[in-house]
């Protein structure tokens, strides 16, 4: 059976998150999005996991669903965000990585080891720690052995792995003997599978995409779809795919178009000036691997953006995905659209969500809209523009300003 899952994600107590992130309003939203397995984020927060003690229960091995039988298909997984900020290398380090957790007891022992460590759960959804990754790998892996890490939004320039203001040049830099427990990074926002696929270093691991989202409108945005026998569907069944890299079993990705990230291009959203990292920009130092960059505005250094650092640690040119990792289909918003085929700037007007839901209602949820249904379909439960609209994002046919420090970008399709 097809699987889309979605580990990424916050909850109402991380900052400037949706008040509306609640375990029920979140099943409802997986359900309009086509979403079967969402992260529940956040499970160090001591609040948050007494409500998901308290409202969830297991279904299959550490997958969950609500308590009160709605929306009975959906499931939940185990998982968090934490920040870290430590010294390594005689650098001040800032990498956000995801944690998936097998079950309610392996978040217990994870929370009961942070409160002994003097950490403040209570603090934020997603907790600031200052631990080294590959140390608190260790720690947890000890306390669990089916924890895994997972490096969050692997370029972003200032909390990431490989981000261009505190990050690593390597996974072996940052994880060390952990390394060879690092089954998958998350893309990010602002890359793609192909940027991602021209480190060579890459290789030996999975590429999965999350949404992070601070609201349920966003779930989804970016996802993992696989294809798992029902029989098989669990947590240490995803587990397993990642660590073999099961490319039969782990379909494809969906991706937002990474020029729409806000950290794509390198930029000073001060002076609101982008480059992007060819000679021509007359920006790039004679020496490709220093890209020491300013504004030619304000004079301030720009922020390299994720563009600049793949091509700075990249090996080789990828042209597509090599047929031994995993594919990716590029998406926008079902909301977006809507409202670019009625030329409204909001997403949040009436009409845009009555024609929203009016789809979802009577062709599908959102994934089956955008991906797989027959576009007459969709002309007749919309308009014949948003079907138009759907068929050209199908065919990769859209137009993007990209994004850069902290601005996202913006697509058109028409």
């Amino acid at each position: 059976m097809r699987i889309i899952t979605d580990w990424h994600l916050h909850s109402r107590f991380s900052r400037a998150c949706s008040p509306d992130l609640t375990l029920e309003n979140n099943a409802l939203w997986c359900e309009k999005k086509g979403v079967n397995v969402l992260g529940t984020s956040d499970f160090t927060h001591p609040i948050w996991f007494a409500e998901i003690e308290e409202k969830l229960e297991e279904a299959e091995q550490g997958l969950f669903r609500l308590k009160s039988g709605a929306h009975p298909d959906m499931r939940f997984m185990l998982t968090t965000e934490v920040a870290q900020i430590y010294k390594r290398g005689g650098k001040v380090r800032r990498v956000h990585n995801i944690v998936l957790a097998p079950s309610l007891e392996a978040v217990r022992k994870i929370n009961a080891w942070l409160d002994e460590q003097g950490s403040n759960r209570k603090s934020d959804g997603r907790p600031i720690l200052g631990f080294d990754s590959e140390e608190l790998y260790k720690v947890f892996k000890n306390l669990d052995n089916d924890i895994v890490f997972i490096p969050a939004h692997a370029w972003t320039p200032w909390f990431s792995v490989f981000g261009s203001k505190s990050g690593f040049d390597s996974l072996e830099e940052c994880w060390g003997e952990m390394t060879p427990y690092i089954y998958a990074i998350e893309t990010g926002l602002s890359s793609d599978p192909l940027m991602n696929r021209s480190l060579s270093q890459l290789d030996n691991v999975m590429l999965i995409s999350n949404s992070d989202a601070h609201s349920p409108r966003n779930f989804g945005r970016e996802a993992n779809v696989f294809d798992i026998a029902p029989e098989k569907f669990s947590y240490n069944e995803f587990i397993r795919i990642l660590r073999e890299r099961d490319t039969k079993s782990f379909l494809f990705t969906i991706e937002f178009h990474p020029e729409e990230g806000k950290y794509y291009l390198d930029g000073c959203a001060v002076c609101q000036f982008s480059c992007s990292p060819e000679p021509r920009c007359n920006l790039v130092a004679s020496d490709a691997t220093k890209l020491h960059r300013q504004c030619p505005k304000c004079g301030k250094p720009l922020t390299v953006g994720v563009l600049s650092r793949v091509s700075e640690l990249s090996d080789r040119k990828i042209v597509a995905v090599p047929e031994n990792h995993v594919p990716f289909r590029s998406i926008i918003p079902l909301q977006e659209i809507i409202a670019e085929a009625h030329g409204v700037v909001s997403t949040a007007g009436a009409k845009v969500q009555a024609q929203y839901e009016k789809l979802i209602v009577e062709v599908g949820n959102e994934f089956y809209v955008l991906l797989d249904a027959p576009i007459m379909s969709i002309m007749a439960a919309s308009s014949v523009v948003v079907g138009q609209a759907i068929e050209r994002m199908r065919a990769g046919n859209v137009a993007i300003t990209p994004g850069y420090d902290g601005i996202y970008g913006k697509v058109k399709i028409f």
